[in-house]
């Protein structure tokens, strides 16, 4: 589910945690190293996250945080703050050549992950792990 953050709402915070769960506390953010993505460049997007992406002309990034139960792939435009809600048991991942994909029903988003490899890499792999373990349980 797509949202936009950018002012504090509580029936959208609560609508996020019951999808993905509450954030990580700082122990389990420290046993996991760390519970956000790096800086992700976007290369691609399905037509409504494109259109807001396309509001302004500078270079689009995404950072992904990992819940409980899902992921949140956040990313500004101008000055509005969306987020890309993706419970694990609908996040569909497709890696064609040095691009990752992140779908969910009918959005998508696809991030450049040929620079800094090793650390997308590692987080990616921790991606994969917890939505195995979440749809194991």
């Amino acid at each position: 589910m797509l949202f936009n953050i950018s002012h504090n709402d509580k029936k959208i915070k609560k609508t996020i945690n019951d999808l993905v769960g509450n954030p990580y506390g700082i122990i389990e953010n420290i046993k996991m190293k760390g519970t956000g993505s790096p800086r992700l460049p976007i290369v691609k997007a399905s037509p409504e996250i494109g259109n807001i992406l396309n509001k302004n002309n500078s270079i689009k990034y995404a950072n992904i945080e990992l819940r409980p139960k899902g992921i949140i792939m956040g990313f500004q435009s101008q000055l509005e703050v969306y987020a890309l809600v993706i419970p694990f048991y609908k996040l569909v991942l497709f890696k064609p050549g040095n691009t990752m994909t992140f779908h969910i029903d009918e959005h998508f988003i696809s991030i450049d992950i040929s620079k800094n490899t090793d650390k997308i890499m590692k987080f990616l792999k921790k991606i994969e792990n917890l939505k195995l373990k979440q749809i194991n349980n």
